[in-house]
């Protein structure tokens, strides 16, 4: 038996222990080795789920469970009628989905970017503790902000690690017209896969205010992202000042 399959429903062992986890799991855990080692691009198919239950000589059934969680993470997209595919952050339903700012009024949309500088640069401690960086690592720094109906909404602060995205520049961000992720993801091979935040309330210092077109002192939301790749490797600290005038922030809770 090949070394990367699990063993099958008839020969897996009972739970013996907290090092157990079920089939279906280690089925989803070597489809994310896939994933991650590039066996299936964003947004090809991936195999059926019979080809992949005779791949790892699991029920469908199994294979189906561990599709249903990949999905449910965004991972993968179900097609109807189609098959499974590699999610893309150029899907219109995923290149949003970690910037939750929502306009009080009108339809949802994408906002317009203009981006201010890319600099490589040693980061401050804490930047390089949150992205592991080691050795004086370099990072790189993109500062942008994000307009709507002609308006300025947010100001991004975006480390990154310099190593893992070489050759980017400010006329490269702008020239690309698809979202900043998608271009992570399809010239980089950088994909984000989840995103923890911290957020709360400021005040507009003088140099935002300009920048935000507000009042110095305004009420600001400030939210500190880091977003993690394959094996929750940390790849991007984006710190965002967002002006609520005519905004709000909208979570799901489940």
């Amino acid at each position: 038996m090949p070394a990367d399959l699990p063993p099958s429903e008839s020969s897996a062992s009972p739970a013996t222990g907290p090092a157990f986890s079920p089939l279906y799991q280690q089925i989803k855990a070597l489809l994310v080795k896939s994933l991650q080692s590039g066996e299936w691009k964003p947004g090809e198919a991936i195999p059926s789920e019979l080809e992949l239950a005779a791949r790892f000589r699991v029920s469908q059934g199994t294979v189906r469970k561990a599709i249903d969680e990949l999905a449910t993470e965004n991972l993968l997209v179900r097609r109807q009628g189609k098959g499974t595919y590699v999610a893309t952050h150029a899907e219109e339903q995923i290149q949003y989905r970690f910037l939750r700012l929502m306009p009080d009024e009108g339809p949802v949309t994408g906002m317009a970017r203009h981006f201010l500088d890319c600099r490589r640069m040693r980061a401050p401690a804490s930047v390089s503790r949150a992205l592991g960086l080691v050795g004086g690592e370099p990072a790189l720094l993109v500062r942008r902000t994000l307009w709507r109906n002609a308006e300025p909404v947010v100001l991004d602060e975006i480390w990154l690690p310099a190593l893992m995205f070489k050759g980017l520049t400010a006329e490269r961000l702008s020239d690309y017209e698809g979202p900043m992720y998608g271009l992570f993801e399809t010239e980089f091979g950088v994909r984000m896969i989840r995103a923890e935040e911290k957020i709360r309330a400021v005040a507009a210092d003088e140099a935002t205010a300009e920048l935000l077109h507000v009042t110095r002192g305004a009420p600001l939301l400030s939210v500190e992202r880091l977003s993690h790749t394959y094996g929750d490797k940390p790849v991007e600290l984006r710190r965002g000042l967002y002006n609520t005038r005519a905004h709000y922030y909208r979570n799901e809770l489940s």
